[in-house]
């Protein structure tokens, strides 16, 4: 059986994660099945080992705040000629301990070992502190 892989994403135009489930809630967002999905232009190499237990980790303002289980990986055509990848997610967001992350292009595999750890219960619904504080605590080691 092979490891768990995760893949780690900016969410581009997101401030924080209620941003995230909001455009998730809209149709645009949404596969076939209802499920909220991403489409990008590259299929997963490591497809196997990402679908092992593999999430997708969602970067905020440069922090890792929260993380989907990925359901699947689905061809997209959207009749243009270009074959596209829909990282089908669990609707589910878990919120993890922020952790720093420089802005990068495209995707990352992110190995299990680094993953960020979920929040303790009754963490996830704390009112959210402004991102320069977090990315701050963050920093730091206090988050």
């Amino acid at each position: 059986m092979p490891a768990t892989t995760h893949i780690l994403k900016l969410c581009v135009g997101a401030e924080k994660v209620e941003d995230l489930l909001d455009w998730q809630a809209s149709a645009r967002a949404k596969g076939p099945d209802g499920l909220p999905r991403h489409v990008t232009r590259m299929w997963p190499k490591r497809a196997d080992e990402v679908l092992n237990g593999g999430s997708l980790y969602w970067v905020f303002k440069g922090l890792i705040l929260c993380r989907q289980p990925i359901v699947r990986f689905d061809p997209v055509d959207r009749g243009d000629g270009i074959n596209r990848c829909g990282i089908v997610l669990d609707p589910n967001v878990t919120r993890v301990a922020a952790t720093p992350k420089r802005p990068f292009q495209g995707w990352r595999y992110l190995q299990a070992g680094d993953a960020p750890r979920d929040l303790r219960k009754g963490r996830e619904t704390q009112e959210v502190l402004p991102p320069q504080l977090e990315s701050a605590l963050a920093e730091i080691g206090v988050l």
